[in-house]
């Protein structure tokens, strides 16, 4: 997995409430479980297409500057709903490598840690302010400092901090899936296993 330190790239803003798995990620779009290609065309499919091929022009993420969005700042409970990893494979196929927002589906959290993409957690107000910036062409850069736990805004010319879970930040520093944060015990997964057998051979 590709390791998240900072990022700096145009916000885009979707303010809509309660957007669920299967509405950034239909079900049509999950015949398969190749996360590398496919899935950008299915994210948020009914809100971006009118028809196949036919995408709305007055929806963010068709309109420019928000075209090329590497950030997007959301209304509250982004991601509720089904376990769909597909929602964040998407996501990232479509070039949207951080979320933020007040508040995040769990299961939809985790799978966004598990994919390499930092779902940021803020004050509602801290959100609201973030979601005009992003609305404007002008103010819509932004960068997000992992490393530092801050979000720059040239646009108003601030810095915020947020908090972040340190298990989930040292994952996306180091680049790591489930897998390889146990590998990173490997060698007191291999001395517990060598002296386990050692008291009871008959289960070697």
């Amino acid at each position: 997995m590709e390791a998240f330190k900072s990022l700096a790239g145009v916000a885009a803003a979707l303010p809509m409430a309660n957007l669920d798995t299967d509405q950034i990620m239909p079900k049509q779009f999950l015949r398969g479980v190749d996360r590398e290609s496919g899935l950008a065309d299915g994210f948020l499919h009914g809100l971006r297409f009118s028809a196949p091929g036919q995408p709305r022009p007055d929806f963010v993420l068709n309109r420019a500057p928000w075209t090329q969005a590497t950030i997007l700042v959301t209304g509250p409970n982004y991601g509720c709903g089904s376990s769909r990893e597909h929602a964040v494979w998407g996501m990232r196929q479509l070039g949207l490598q951080c979320v933020i927002g007040s508040s995040f589906g769990g299961i939809f959290a985790d799978n966004c840690a598990r994919n390499g993409v930092p779902a940021i957690v803020l004050p509602l107000a801290e959100v609201e302010r973030l979601l005009a910036l992003a609305a404007d062409p002008a103010t819509c850069e932004m960068t997000v400092d992992l490393e530092r736990q801050v979000i720059a805004t040239p646009g108003d010319g601030r810095t915020l901090p947020f908090d972040f879970d340190p298990l989930r930040k040292h994952m996306l520093l180091k680049g790591l899936d489930a897998v390889g944060l146990t590998m990173e015990s490997a060698e007191d997964i291999r001395r517990f296993e060598e002296g386990y057998f050692r008291q009871q051979p008959w289960l070697a």
